[in-house]
């Protein structure tokens, strides 16, 4: 095994904690590992080849500076452009929240949220597959449920890479999960319905009858009527696809329940909201809609205690 390492420095402020939960969700999360100091993941090479990647802040929030190491059977630059790439959509370094921050400063309501998270950036996953196969995945169902049945399916279908520490899973891809076996995702406690959307939209696309790169091109409006074309996704699923895989953080998926929750808390209104209820009271702030979607997640995550903190926090 050999080991590179890499050296990034993020627009601050920065922290790594903060934004590593944003794309965790929840703790017992095996594709985006967290030990409380180090994010893992493991990602596969264009050869199919998969190796692992350690992800450590050093620095302060206005600071940062982020560590790299790639443990991998053939270091190559080709890797290296490739995890550099990565890291800076999953973990949204190179994004400047200036304006948002300038925002918050002036507002009574945002402002005890962002600083509460001062240094989160907005999180992607890393492919557009990957974002709906999680999508797919959590439809309907709580989030902690969603993340534990997208578990059975990555160690059941993910690319396998081993170290000394144990056995460890790349998140599948469309190749991975075109022939997969119905019967074997509903035992995982994937619907039916949901096994035969995932499969189908992994068979289209390794057949090239689907190219997602495609929808970074369109409006937002054309974005969401093109993958609500798709079988199995709707208007949030699409929305959630918009912020999640095309980052773009204006975008509230209004659909989203425990979002729409969130934020009736968050501003102590007395009724629940619906999908246009969300997005009025959003007008103040409607080009950070998606932003405040991940803050509020965060306090969500935050008030539950769920977070495995930084012997910094300890």
């Amino acid at each position: 095994m050999e080991e590179r390492r890499l050296i990034l420095n993020p627009v601050p402020p920065f922290r790594l904690d903060h934004t590593v939960w944003a794309l965790r969700r929840r703790p017992d999360n095996i594709v985006d590992r967290w030990d409380g100091e180090t994010y893992r993941r493991v990602l596969i090479d264009n050869a199919g080849t998969p190796f692992e990647i350690e992800v450590r802040m050093l620095g302060e929030v206005d600071t940062p500076q982020l560590h790299v190491s790639i443990h991998s059977h053939k270091a190559s630059s080709e890797i290296e452009r490739q995890v550099t790439t990565t890291v800076e959509r999953v973990l949204g370094i190179n994004l400047r929240l200036d304006d948002f921050y300038r925002l918050a400063d002036q507002d009574d309501d945002l402002k005890p949220l962002v600083d509460r998270f001062r240094g989160f950036k907005p999180t992607r996953y890393p492919t557009y597959f990957e974002t709906l196969v999680n999508a797919i995945a959590c439809q309907q169902l709580t989030l902690t449920m969603g993340i534990r049945i997208l578990n059975e399916m990555v160690k059941t279908y993910g690319v396998e890479f081993q170290n000394n520490d144990g056995t460890y899973h790349a998140f599948p891809r469309p190749q991975d999960l075109a022939d997969a076996d119905i019967e074997d995702l509903r035992r995982m406690k994937f619907s039916y319905q949901k096994a035969r959307y995932i499969t189908g939209i992994a068979r289209s696309i390794v057949d090239g009858e689907l190219d997602l790169e495609t929808i970074r091109l369109l409006d937002d409006r054309s974005a969401v009527e093109r993958l609500c074309e798709l079988k199995g996704v709707g208007r949030w699923t699409a929305e959630y696809f918009l912020l999640r895989g095309l980052g773009r953080t204006h975008i509230f998926p209004g659909d989203d329940v425990g979002g729409r929750n969130n934020l009736q808390r968050w501003l102590g209104l007395p009724e629940k909201l619906d999908h246009d209820g969300a997005h009025q009271v959003l007008e103040p702030w409607k080009d950070y809609g998606g932003l405040i979607y991940f803050h509020l997640l965060m306090k969500g995550i935050d008030d539950k205690s769920l977070r495995i903190t930084s012997k910094e926090e300890r």
